[in-house]
């Protein structure tokens, strides 16, 4: 088949084949799954008898014979998300000087040593660790998978292939779901050690590919590698590396490289720094939405639920953790179409108002109606799988998409990092705090079902905090969010958008043009060669 940049005998242009950049992007939202399953796998792993026995004390009570302290079930589950955040902060300089595939494949080693470490483990003190090193493999992947992706995307399906990643994550936590569900009633340490040691299979899987698949010709343009970088895009436009398109792409990026580059050498400061770029407001923006992200109370549900739901007086917490992940999982698909048929900004404001409203509801229902109360139960359960429907197709795979959309190349991989970072400083925050919040007992809250008031009013902040912070970036390329960036502000970027959207219809149409006339002179010296013959 001809592709587009070339013709066809007849001087027709014809589509060109985006199915490889499509593949090798969708394949690297793999490493949503070690994200997933490592964050949802905690859930039940702490509620487990036999783990509870191994790492807890004997209560001497029959009906729970061995427990936990709180201040152990928040370091236990929340020492992920200190791992997290500093293998986030490693990631900009990890991606910068290794590239982005060699930066997952080192991530996949370190959380497998993590992994390893878990599943030898009977004392909190090694497990604890190894959720570290299992974190610092999580944190980079979180941070260099969106990069990837948004730097090799095509840009008509850029926000869509993003939010695959998000897709994997909760494909991750219904596989931890399910596998917790399998093994709990094992009665040895097989419980907790083979949900565990499957994470193994989900790196070799990720480093592997990553191994094989193309480098972001971006961060080749970046390091001066250009005969790499066009090589590079070549396989992932399915074009010669000679073709036409292929160079004009590699333009559009060297040129915003090279005004980036202008401006002298970034560090970390600069990320922060007023000026034309706009850096700091976009550094904030990443950072504030990936807070906001944690802060809708999403992971309460994934790290605790099943604790949660056994305290709400609800029969086999474990399945019902099962069908949320479900929810999960399903509602995202719908997202993923969403987010180029109806744009970033509408579903993040949509989003933040459908959670906030299920998130009242659920505090209302769970402080009128007793746990003995079935009808009550059932409204508490499926008002929890709606406003994680309204999470799964909004906000969980469009923070991502935004990150990986409006920072500039020269800047890109450390603002990532910081945005990433917030979010795992967030995560380990509500992590660590959540127990407190909620159990009952001396120097605890004893929030119990009411945290989702909390939760539901820091949703009604994302809707502010969306209205004024967040431009629309559907159907732009990552140079045309800089250009857009560098002339607007995101309250007033609308007509810009629209602007930069019809130039380049414009240039489009222009290039047509241009190849037909090829094609008709092409045809025309063809003819003369035949009446000369």
């Amino acid at each position: 088949m001809a592709v587009v940049g070339s013709l066809s005998n007849d001087g027709s242009s014809v589509p060109k084949n985006k199915f490889a950049a499509i593949a090798i992007t969708t394949f690297a939202a793999f490493g949503g799954i070690l994200y997933g399953y490592d964050t949802g796998i905690i859930s039940g792993i702490v509620a487990m008898d036999d783990w509870l026995k191994t790492f807890g004390y004997a209560t001497g009570d029959p009906t729970k014979p061995y427990a936990i302290t709180t201040s152990t079930d928040s370091l236990v589950v929340s020492i992920l998300s200190a791992g997290t955040f500093f293998g986030a902060l490693a990631s900009a300089p990890l991606s910068d000087f290794l590239g982005r595939r060699w930066s997952l494949v080192v991530a996949c080693l370190l959380f497998s040593i993590g992994v390893a470490m878990q599943t030898a483990s009977t004392a909190i003190p090694l497990f604890a660790t190894g959720r570290v090193f299992a974190g610092l493999g999580v944190g980079i992947t979180s941070t260099v998978v969106p990069m990837y992706q948004s730097e090799c995307a095509p840009k008509w399906i850029r926000g869509a292939v993003v939010a695959l990643y998000q897709w994997a994550i909760t494909i991750g936590l219904l596989l931890a779901a399910v596998v917790n569900n399998a093994t709990k009633d094992r009665p040895n340490h097989s419980a907790y050690r083979i949900p565990i040691a499957i994470q193994l299979v989900w790196a070799f899987v990720l480093s592997t590919g990553m191994i094989i698949l193309p480098e972001s010709p971006r961060w080749l343009m970046k390091k001066g590698k250009e005969t790499a970088a066009a090589k590079a895009l070549s396989r992932l436009m399915s074009l010669p590396a000679s073709d036409p398109e292929v160079e004009s792409e590699l333009a559009e990026i060297k040129v915003s490289l090279d005004n980036e580059r202008a401006l002298g050498n970034t560090s970390y400061l600069d990320c922060f720094r007023s000026g034309h770029n706009k850096l700091a407001l976009r550094t904030w923006t990443g950072m504030a939405i990936q807070g906001w992200q944690q802060l809708t109370g999403i992971n309460f549900i994934f790290y605790y639920g099943t604790t949660f739901f056994t305290a709400s007086g609800i029969n086999n917490p474990f399945l019902i953790t099962v069908a949320v992940n479900v929810v999960n999982m399903g509602a995202t698909i719908p997202g993923v179409w969403g987010i180029e048929r109806f744009g970033r900004r509408r579903l993040l404001l949509v989003g933040a108002i459908g959670m906030a409203i299920c998130e009242f509801i659920v505090a209302i229902v769970g402080v009128t109606v007793s746990t003995n109360d079935l009808a009550g139960q059932h409204v508490l359960i499926a008002f929890v799988c709606i406003y994680i429907a309204f999470f799964a197709s909004t906000w969980g795979p469009i923070a991502y998409v935004i990150i990986g959309e409006i920072f500039p190349l020269e800047t890109r991989a450390k603002q990532m990092s910081l945005s990433t970072a917030s979010n795992w400083l967030f995560n380990w925050a509500i992590a660590y705090a959540t127990p407190y919040l909620v159990n009952v007992g001396p120097g605890e809250a004893g929030l119990q079902v009411k945290v989702f008031f909390v939760w539901g009013s820091t949703c009604a902040c994302c809707v502010l905090f969306t209205y004024f912070f967040i431009p629309e970036t559907k159907g732009l390329s990552l140079e045309q969010v800089d250009d857009m960036y560098q002339n607007t502000y995101p309250l007033t970027a609308g007509p810009y958008r629209q602007r930069l959207i019809a130039e380049n219809i414009h240039i489009t149409d222009a290039q047509k043009g241009a190849g037909k006339d090829v094609a008709d002179s092409k045809e025309h010296e063809h003819e003369e060669v035949k009446v000369a013959v």
